[in-house]
């Protein structure tokens, strides 16, 4: 099991090693890889993913278009730059990017590239993503951050994303916990005024433990130097923490009585202010499954906060 901090601060929600595999270019060159190839080359990686997780005994994932959408064009930034980061040009992380882009799933990120590929045709490319899905699967500890990603256990979705700049290939996945429907959240909202968030479980048995809200600057775009510098990356280490509402005639240990409506069925309501000014306000939304879990990332949303 992985609790809140060992997510937050250990295994990170996106991942620490950065794999670059690099090939001898050769000059014979086929039908090149294009658009059509893409969904072959989705299923590919998706199968080679489920065939790991199997083996562990874990859930089977399924594709996601809104995740494919954003890993491809996090990809393609990636590949026009030339670089391999989980920042992209413009500054943003990869829970920016999918909940921004209207996800509202928690997120942990692959991102990988090869270089001097020896060929632009469909079936050389395929046998770069079987390479470089190898590659991940072959980490050892403790440097095995995509090996831990593809085995979280708690993951239910992914995309795949590609990227290329001429023999080079920049590949990102998004994984995504899905545990939580959520009710439409804005996606900007002045600073010191309330949000309300609210939704339900997707199984009602579910609990929604905690609400984690984490505050950012406003990203500004890196230079490239910068990107092209392997760097880990996750959540603040400081964040406010909101969590239900005590029963009647019962506290908290330290005293307190809750912060948010919790309802039979799974159903919650949390009122969250966004009270550290101007910047970028991550809610992480806790799940336990069971009491005796100790909770994990079910669902996250971000909210941009400006002066208007």
């Amino acid at each position: 099991m992985i609790s809140r901090r060992s997510f937050l601060k250990v295994a990170t929600p996106f991942v620490v090693g950065l794999p670059a595999l690099a090939h001898a270019q050769t000059t014979v060159q086929r039908r090149k890889f294009n658009e059509d190839d893409l969904p072959v080359a989705r299923e590919l990686l998706l199968n080679l993913v489920n065939a790991e997780r199997l083996k562990a005994g874990l859930s089977q994932l399924k594709l996601d278009d809104l995740a494919n959408k954003v890993a491809t064009e996090h990809a393609q930034d990636m590949a026009r730059g030339q670089f391999l980061s989980h920042w992209g040009s413009d500054g943003r992380k990869p829970y920016h990017r999918f909940a921004l882009a209207g996800g509202t799933d928690a997120v942990q990120e692959n991102a990988s590239a090869a270089t001097n590929i020896q060929s632009l045709a469909p079936e050389g490319i395929f046998e770069d993503l079987r390479d470089m899905h190898a590659s991940m699967m072959a980490e050892v500890p403790p440097g095995d951050g995509h090996r831990k990603t593809i085995l979280y256990p708690f993951h239910t979705h992914v995309g795949f994303g590609l990227g290329f700049n001429g023999y080079n290939l920049r590949l990102d996945e998004l994984f995504l916990a899905r545990y939580v429907r959520l009710d439409p959240i804005p996606k900007e909202a002045k600073p010191e005024s309330i949000v309300s968030v609210q939704g339900q479980m997707l199984n009602p048995s579910h609990f929604l433990n905690e609400v984690d809200i984490f505050f950012e600057p406003l990203p500004t775009p890196p230079e490239i130097d910068w990107l092209r510098s392997p760097r880990a990356v996750a959540l603040p280490n400081e964040y406010t923490p909101l969590r239900p509402k005590a029963l009647p005639g019962t506290k908290y240990s330290d005293g307190t009585l809750g912060d948010f409506e919790w309802v039979r069925g799974g159903k919650f309501r949390a009122p969250v202010k966004l009270n550290k000014g101007p910047g970028i306000y991550t809610l992480v939304l806790f799940v336990r499954r069971v009491p005796s879990d100790r909770g994990f990332p079910g669902a996250a949303v971000c909210i941009v906060s400006r002066e208007s």
